[in-house]
């Protein structure tokens, strides 16, 4: 193998080429699915106070930052739109 040919163990970490949340704040997430589903929608789909009482993207990224599983199922659901618009050619 030639010495300039690069590896995928040669390849920096932060490389995710597969990775649909890679380089996405927690900001864009938030504010694409409250777009995208409305905050009442959201609030069924996760139940969580953020999203159900006097919902804003503020008080919403505050809760998840520390609150993982809560961050987490934003994400899923996040990747659920994504597939969801891809099915339906948005």
């Amino acid at each position: 193998m030639p010495a300039n040919t690069l590896t995928s163990s040669a390849l920096p970490k932060s490389v995710q080429p597969r990775n649909p949340l890679h380089g996405l704040t927690l900001e864009v997430i938030v504010t694409q699915l409250a777009d995208f589903y409305g905050w009442d929608d959201l609030g069924q789909r996760i139940p969580i106070r953020c999203f159900t009482h006097e919902p804003s993207v503020g008080s919403s990224l505050k809760f998840l930052r520390k609150t993982p599983w809560a961050r987490e199922k934003v994400e899923s659901l996040y990747l659920f739109m994504l597939r969801d618009q891809k099915r339906q050619g948005y």
